[in-house]
């Protein structure tokens, strides 16, 4: 399995319209071959911004980057550039290969 995450530090007044943008967007992940599961996380909030991430688990790390070579990820971020911005910064990316997978 391989897990790519994307964090995101959302300054207080762009929180409201950066949730709506994710809650509200179309999904295209269900229809990558390898697709897991997918969460959108809130983490704490800071004096100057919120964190949130992006969590995303495939069955393998060639699954992950079929999905960033796919007409679906093309798709999902086709507006990403043309809309106001509301992160403090770019969003940092991480990508892990899970070792150890332990469930109930």
């Amino acid at each position: 399995m391989y897990i790519a995450m994307n964090r995101f530090r959302i300054p207080p007044e762009n929180e409201q319209e950066f949730r709506e943008r994710w809650l509200g967007r179309e999904v295209h992940l269900r229809t990558v071959p390898g697709f897991v599961s997918f969460q959108f996380l809130k983490g704490p909030t800071h004096e100057d911004y919120i964190l949130y991430a992006s969590h995303t688990v495939w069955e393998s790390y060639e699954a992950f980057v079929g999905w960033t070579q796919s007409e679906q990820f093309r798709a999902a971020h086709a507006h990403a550039g043309n809309r106001k911005p509301l992160m403090a910064g770019p969003p940092v990316f991480e990508g892990f290969e899970v070792l150890q997978d332990i469930e109930n």
